[in-house]
């Protein structure tokens, strides 16, 4: 059972359907390796050792009656901000939080499909962070160098699968948080477009700047996950119809020849510096582009006033996340943040809501002459474990915002983005790029992925754990 530690989602899920192998062996993998290396790596908060062992025995059932579904049998990991029935959805705030009595829909959909979760990944408090730590529920490491972080808020789940304990898993991204946790472990991660995948029962998260998404090591399993997740709820407030062909076949699609912009810019008054190393590595990939029969060339999107739309949704979210949870006694510089979205971030929300048609204007006219856009996903390497510990609002916020100035603009205008490998640093780091498209273009994003890493096989590159 050790050799299925790497194999991906969409081979798991044919060697179940094929007989090959069991969802129980499948299963009993997977809590094999959360057993064997977890207590190194941290990626989980929740592991359900007899429930999802029960669940496997019913789904060798259904696979011994003949049903088939698209991950009949297969473990995946999800973000502990999504509620799962009978685990607590804490997001790593301490409080007095009571066990779930419903699935989000994430979850549901996951079930729908025949997945088994395995368990809850860890993350920090209220998902602020491009970190996986907080005081009541411990740190998330980086596969790849253990005193590292694995990035966040979405580093529980990158880690998992990271270090091969889950094929695949869930994350979620308000400020970059799929793409940044997939750049620092050597991950694909999709931040679908806006209203792709329901967060249901949080109908509007964080004002629109949250999406679900996958964090896997392939673009194919990435896609195929996101085949899963995807659909909206009847209340939702951003709803989509569903795509015409599958993201996973775009996967196995040529892109053609696409025009790629090459940018290094932040939005006006962000730091921006970037690190000499993630620059060479996404010049890199634009060389690679180029060599691939793309065209390829410098180009800055025009982002204005595009953090108006971050400073008015996000700290208002965490607020309104903070006032949902029974008896919460979060951070210090969590309840801040808080507090600037109840005294600020929801006074500025209707303006900024009026602007998005203008920003999009703005910032879209870079595809006039662009199919993508090219850009680093995060300015810096991963930061050390702990390097924020004791840190207040401001000193943590000027850090990470140096350390991820480049993801969080696609946030507010709710286009999609994928984070695919770049490479490594001298001291053995992974470095991530990202693709960013226009209005609901996953499917071209994920074409040009799956064309990277034919080029790339990042894959078959795994930490030493």
């Amino acid at each position: 059972m050790s050799g299925l530690a790497y194999k991906g989602l969409a081979e798991q899920a044919e060697l179940a359907a094929s007989g090959q192998v069991s969802a129980k062996e499948l299963v009993e993998a997977s809590l094999a390796r959360i057993d064997e290396v977890d207590g190194r790596v941290g990626a989980f908060r929740v592991v359900r050792h007899e429930a999802a062992r029960a669940e496997a025995a019913e789904a060798d059932r259904r696979l011994a009656a003949g049903e088939r579904l698209p991950l009949l049998g297969v473990p995946v990991a999800i973000k502990d901000d999504t509620d799962l029935t009978g685990e607590t959805t804490p997001f790593a705030v301490i409080g007095d939080h009571l066990p779930a009595t419903r699935d989000g829909e994430q979850v549901r959909k996951l079930r729908a499909a025949g997945a088994i979760i395995v368990g809850k990944t860890r993350t920090c408090e209220i998902g602020l962070w491009p970190f996986s730590e907080s005081p009541g529920y411990g740190a998330a490491r980086n596969p790849w160098k253990l005193g590292f972080t694995p990035g966040g808020s979405s580093g529980g789940s990158s880690a998992a699968v990271a270090a091969g304990m889950v094929a695949a898993a869930v994350g979620s991204d308000g400020a970059g948080s799929i793409r940044i946790p997939a750049a620092w472990t050597n991950l694909v991660g999709i931040k679908p477009q806006r209203g792709r995948v329901s967060g249901h029962p949080h109908t509007d998260p964080f004002n629109g700047l949250t999406v679900w998404g996958p964090l896997a090591r392939t673009v194919e399993d990435a896609a195929l996950l996101l085949d899963v997740l995807t659909g909206s709820h009847p209340e939702d407030v951003h709803r989509l119809d569903p795509p015409r062909t599958p993201f996973a076949e775009a996967a196995r699609k040529d892109p053609g020849r696409l025009r790629v912009a090459v940018s290094f810019k932040t939005a006006p008054g962000v730091t921006g510096r970037i690190d000499p190393e993630v620059r060479r590595a996404v010049e890199r990939t634009a060389r690679l582009l180029t060599d691939l029969g793309h065209k390829v060339f410098p180009a800055d999107p025009d982002y204005g006033p595009v953090a108006l739309g971050l400073v008015a949704r996000g700290p208002a979210g965490v607020a309104d996340w903070l006032d949902s949870m029974p008896g919460a006694r979060p951070e210090a510089r969590t309840e801040v943040e808080a507090k600037i979205g109840r005294t600020v971030g929801r006074r500025l929300l209707p303006l900024a809501r009026r602007m998005d048609p203008y920003l999009r204007r703005r910032v879209g006219r870079i595809f006039r002459y662009a199919d993508v856009v090219l850009t680093p996903t995060t300015a810096q390497l991963p930061s050390k474990v702990g390097a924020f510990d004791g840190a207040g609002y401001q000193k943590t916020q000027s850090g990470v915002a140096a350390l991820c100035p480049l993801a969080w603009p696609w946030n507010v205008m709710g286009w999609p983005g994928v984070s695919v490998p770049a490479g490594f640093s001298a001291d053995g780091l992974p470095i991530g790029a990202q693709l960013l498209g226009h209005d609901s273009e996953e499917a071209r994003l994920i074409s040009l992925a799956a064309q990277l890493q034919e080029a790339e096989r990042w894959q078959d590159l795994t930490p030493a754990l």
